[in-house]
């Protein structure tokens, strides 16, 4: 991929142990759309502050591009043969010095939370213009974190979301008694029903309803199962499809 025209455009700094150093950014594209992968080529080569070091149009090109080249920046798409994902997330643990960017037509906004989470530091949707794109290879070659315009906003705020809910699940998790209390009432069980299959007293499922309540600020015993269930405190699947009273 490299050419004499590619090197020539280079800025060059003097390095005392390796003489002269380039100073572009080696970049490689993925993408299994011929047309689109020879027209990001095109375009890019002629930065002057980027070097194409190779391009692929898998998964498995991917990872063979990284071992093979070490490029500083890595682009590519998630929908190619094979597991794009599972790729990003060898290369981000294995392969350190290369920053991945997804250039993507998915625009899900948990497939983009799940490739953060591990490791990319670029998601730009496809649609976007070249000097976005060009923009994130720059950023994340600093050590920076690029989204897309507008498409960021909903990334934070589900990511905030998520934290935020993490965050209530840590205070209000239950304990195995208060556990167990919401999967009898999830089967619509009376206090009575639950004390005898507990083998406790009346009085102590009452004590129990009241910590439930307001570990889970709910007013009554409905509040108390939907509470759980939208918090995730409880085993999935426990009490589903029984009739809550």
């Amino acid at each position: 991929m490299r050419s004499i025209s590619a090197i020539l455009q280079c800025d060059f700094i003097i390095s005392s142990n390796f003489g002269l150093v380039s100073m572009c950014i080696s970049v490689a594209f993925v993408d299994d759309h011929p047309i689109l992968l020879d027209g990001l080529i095109s375009v890019f080569s002629a930065k002057s502050d980027l070097e194409i070091v190779a391009k692929g149009e898998n998964a498995v090109d991917a990872l063979r591009i990284v071992e093979d080249h070490s490029p500083r920046v890595l682009v590519l798409d998630l929908s190619m043969p094979g597991d794009a994902v599972a790729a990003i997330e060898l290369i981000a643990r294995k392969y350190q010095g290369t920053r991945i960017i997804v250039f993507t037509a998915n625009s899900s906004i948990e497939t983009a939370i799940q490739v953060l989470n591990y490791g990319v530091a670029g998601y730009v949707l496809k649609g976007s213009r070249a000097s976005d794109l060009h923009q994130a290879i720059r950023m994340v070659y600093d050590g920076e974190t690029f989204i897309s315009a507008g498409f960021a906003t909903k990334v934070i705020m589900a990511m905030k979301t998520a934290e935020m809910r993490r965050r209530e699940q840590a205070q209000q998790r239950l304990s195995l008694r208060e556990e167990q209390i919401v999967r009898h009432l999830m089967r619509g069980s009376t206090n009575r029903e639950i004390a005898r299959c507990l083998d406790i007293s009346e009085k102590t499922v009452k004590h129990y309803m009241s910590v439930l309540m307001q570990k889970l600020d709910a007013r009554n015993r409905l509040e108390v199962v939907l509470a759980a269930q939208r918090l995730d405190v409880i085993p999935k699947g426990a009490g589903e499809g029984e009739r809550i009273n």
